[in-house]
């Protein structure tokens, strides 16, 4: 009876062991999900003619500008004009006191009327040669500034523009010095058709730029209006500190659009280039940083590249560095892929 009891006992924790075995062994069996690819579309690299087009910013500048004030203090008579008249060349602009001038022409009738005396008096032999030379000389000195002051007395535009400036009022002594615009004048006179505008201008492109050079030039206050302009003269010199040479660029204003010390941006075509291009959906930034990279699609693998952008072309980007034209890149499904993950193409 107890051998049965002990056989028992031991039998039963072996079959509980067996049973707990097989429980685990069942429990651990577990069926491993099989991995999809990534399916993308995509486009091959191709090299396209890229217009290389710079932009740089200048403050537009009247083509040519003067201060309208006599060489000489007088009074100021007459004004003719206000701030924002347009004048022609040669229109009559102010007119000033004549009272200095009539002084000296009174000076001038009596040192003539005493010439002639002194010569009736020199011919009779009772005035030495000495003393008609003397009053000739004067004479002369008084007529030079006598036709000083009558250019004076009228003030006239040296060019077609408008008045952008007057500093003083019909009663002034007008006296030679600053003004309030920081020049000196009565009057100022900007000519706004054509403008210019200075552009700084990389050295690199030295042998794109020459006078006579198509510029499209645009302004944000319109928006959807394009300027032609003109490269009109390149300056000679470089700037050491920036690198950069200056050029004018003159720009056809007729209606008077654009104005004086408006800020412009300036297009340049610095001419054409065989260039690698792809879509611009194959080219994806990387967070945190400015770098760009594509995803290389080669045997049916991604790569993950960084290159290096240039112009955007439509609906495509130029690659300066990193590709090869021909290369196959993805364009679509790009948020789901990873350096060297598997894809399925379905273009």
């Amino acid at each position: 009876m107890k051998k049965r009891l002990f056989l028992a006992t031991l039998i039963a924790p072996l079959a509980l062991l067996v049973s707990c075995g097989g429980s685990q062994k069942k429990e651990a069996v577990v069926v491993a999900p099989v991995e999809s690819k990534v399916v993308i579309k995509t486009q091959p690299a191709t090299t396209e003619e890229v217009a290389q087009t710079e932009v740089y910013t200048a403050d537009l500048r009247p083509y040519k500008q003067t201060f309208i004030s006599p060489s000489m203090a007088a009074r100021i008579d007459e004004i003719l004009v206000e701030v924002g008249d347009k004048v022609k060349k040669g229109q009559l602009l102010a007119r000033m006191d004549k009272s200095q001038y009539n002084q000296q022409m009174l000076q001038l009738k009596n040192a003539e009327m005493n010439l002639a005396r002194i010569k009736a008096v020199y011919e009779s032999g009772g005035a030495s040669k000495q003393s008609v030379d003397e009053l000739e000389t004067s004479i002369n000195v008084m007529r030079e500034t006598i036709a000083n002051l009558e250019e004076n007395l009228e003030l006239r535009s040296p060019i077609d523009g408008v008045i952008t400036g007057r500093f003083n009022e019909v009663g002034d002594l007008y006296m030679m010095g600053a003004n309030a615009a920081g020049g000196v004048g009565m009057l100022q006179v900007m000519q706004v058709n054509p403008l210019k505008a200075i552009v700084a201008i990389p050295e690199q492109y030295i042998p794109q730029i020459h006078k006579g050079m198509k510029v499209a030039v645009h302004s944000d206050t319109y928006p959807d209006l394009t300027f032609s302009g003109e490269v009109s003269l390149v300056y000679p010199s470089v700037n050491t500190a920036t690198r950069t040479f200056d050029v004018e660029v003159t720009i056809i204003n007729n209606y008077s659009t654009l104005r004086p010390g408006m800020f412009a941006r300036t297009t340049f075509n610095m001419g054409n280039r065989q260039s690698v291009v792809v879509s611009d959906l194959a080219v994806q930034k990387q967070a945190g940083v400015n770098d760009k990279y594509v995803y290389v699609i080669k045997d049916g693998k991604a790569e993950m590249r960084k290159v290096k952008v240039g112009r955007q072309v439509a609906d495509k980007i130029e690659i300066l560095e990193g590709l090869q034209a021909g290369e196959v890149v993805a364009t679509a499904g790009l948020s789901r892929l990873a350096d060297g993950a598997e894809v399925e193409v379905r273009n």
